[in-house]
């Protein structure tokens, strides 16, 4: 009976830990560089923070994105020129589509 008791109480103290935190739940950004070839790194920046993109055929995605505002800076391939986006904003656990992005020459 003793024992049951403790392992009870063992298992509310777990459960009040668990609920004690609230949990920060992410979200991500998403968009399309064109043309796709001439990408060659997407970063995410939002003060200390720096996400990288990860890109397939054009299509960029960062995830675990906390909410916040972030300037996405794009390292292009020769002979086309850098960019960037300004004020992206993340809101907690939702999927920001910035578009298309066409890199010019």
């Amino acid at each position: 009976m003793k024992k049951i008791s403790l392992n009870f109480v063992v298992m509310l103290a777990l459960l009040a830990g668990l609920f004690a935190f609230t949990s920060s739940r992410s979200g991500g950004i998403q968009g399309k560089i064109i043309p796709a070839n001439g990408v060659e790194k997407v970063v995410a920046v939002s003060g200390k923070d720096t996400l990288t993109a990860e890109i397939k055929g054009g299509n960029l995605t960062f995830h675990g994105a906390k909410a916040d505002t972030y300037l996405i800076l794009i390292k292009a391939k020769s002979p086309y020129k850098d960019t960037s986006v300004e004020n992206v904003a993340v809101i907690d656990s939702t999927i920001t589509d910035i578009g298309e992005i066409k890199l010019l020459k």
